[in-house]
């Protein structure tokens, strides 16, 4: 089992730039694909990015490529998504999930762990 703790999340103009951190408990955390979600007020959650254990494939909804990049330190048990070039459409509750297996899935269903989630605000 692994235990998920979001940071990083703030009030940030458009333009600008955040890096939000997916801190996990345990020590098979080299084990687990992490993925990134939102959730803006009124909608569903949707996927952003995902990362395999190993960090060596990631996937990406179209609405973010080129802007957010996720990487991961294993040896610090942290995912990171860099969100730059941000937009107002960006504002949403952000979580990261995880899941014991090798692929990369964009449905929330797949992904068996959560964090309890970080605000990103983009103001226009």
């Amino acid at each position: 089992q692994v235990q998920l703790v979001e940071s990083g999340g703030g009030l940030v103009q458009a333009g600008g730039s955040l890096r939000l951190s997916c801190a996990a408990s345990g020590r098979t955390f080299s084990s687990y694909t992490v993925g990134w979600f939102r959730q803006a007020p009124g909608k569903e959650r949707d996927f952003v990015a995902g990362i395999s254990w190993s960090g060596g494939r990631t996937l990406y909804a179209d609405s973010v490529k080129g802007r957010f990049t996720i990487s991961r330190d294993n040896s610090k048990n942290t995912v990171y998504l860099q969100m730059s070039s941000l937009k107002s459409d960006d504002t949403a509750v952000y979580y990261c999930a995880a899941r014991v297996a090798n692929a990369v899935l964009t449905t929330d269903s797949g992904y068996n762990y959560w964090g309890q989630g970080t605000q990103v605000t983009v103001s226009s």
